[in-house]
């Protein structure tokens, strides 16, 4: 399979493996809980810190949920395990009018579901794809691999490389922690990513099919580009 140069982010060489698809590896890994119903909470409760969240700092209406009786605080849940946490968000979420926007299976769970974040500069760039494409991405360490989603943004600069808690650890991470980085992968990994094969609609969709449909799109290219 060959190659073409296409991209070059933050340091990172992008190569293009047909006209659409694109592929790079990265040793840069951030762990991101956002999604997750246990995320974030008041007294830095949270899996992560409350400051990535933007919180309680300005910035972090786009990371958790207002709560709908004071625009000036976050939601704090009421029922269920969860009860005491914020509503952490995603960027890929259910736009269904009747799930609220406090109601936690709107967002992506970093926890129990794979994907990988799009700092904002590299969303911007033309054809790298949108919220709820298709992604697979194994660790050149251990062979493991996993199918993921596009599901959430991350600083504008920031580097290729953040992923959920739950692809950190099919990549085979140890009880990953987003307040350290501690129990990631080792690197570098390598991600493949199909633009335009979101569907319709975006979220939600169950692992199950996502797996399936990543099957298809690896073997439909010819299964793993070597870099």
């Amino acid at each position: 399979m060959t190659l073409s140069p296409w991209k070059i982010y933050a340091g990172v060489n992008i190569f293009k493996v047909n006209q659409t698809v694109y592929t790079y590896k990265t040793s840069d890994i951030a762990l991101d809980a956002d999604g997750s119903p246990r995320a974030y909470g008041p007294g830095n409760i949270g899996l992560d810190d409350n400051r990535n969240a933007g919180y309680p700092n300005k910035g972090w209406r786009s990371v958790l949920a207002v709560d709908p009786r004071d625009a000036a605080v976050p939601y704090v849940q009421t029922d269920g395990d969860r009860r005491g946490y914020f509503v952490s968000k995603t960027s890929l979420f259910d736009r269904r009018p009747a799930v609220l926007e406090i109601d936690p299976a709107k967002y992506v769970d970093a926890e129990t579901f794979p994907y990988i974040v799009f700092p904002g500069a590299f969303m911007a760039m033309g054809g790298t794809g949108n919220w709820g494409d298709v992604v697979m991405a194994r660790c050149l360490a251990n062979g493991n691999q996993s199918v993921a989603l596009v599901a959430d943004g991350g600083p504008t600069k920031a580097p290729l490389g953040e992923i959920s808690l739950k692809l950190a650890a099919a990549l085979g991470g140890r009880n990953p922690n987003p307040r350290t980085g501690k129990g990631a992968p080792p690197g570098p990994i390598q991600y493949l990513v199909f633009p335009g094969s979101r569907s319709t609609p975006a979220w939600p969709r169950s692992l199950d099919d996502v797996s399936r449909q990543g099957d298809d799109l690896l073997n439909a290219v010819g299964g793993w580009p070597d870099l």
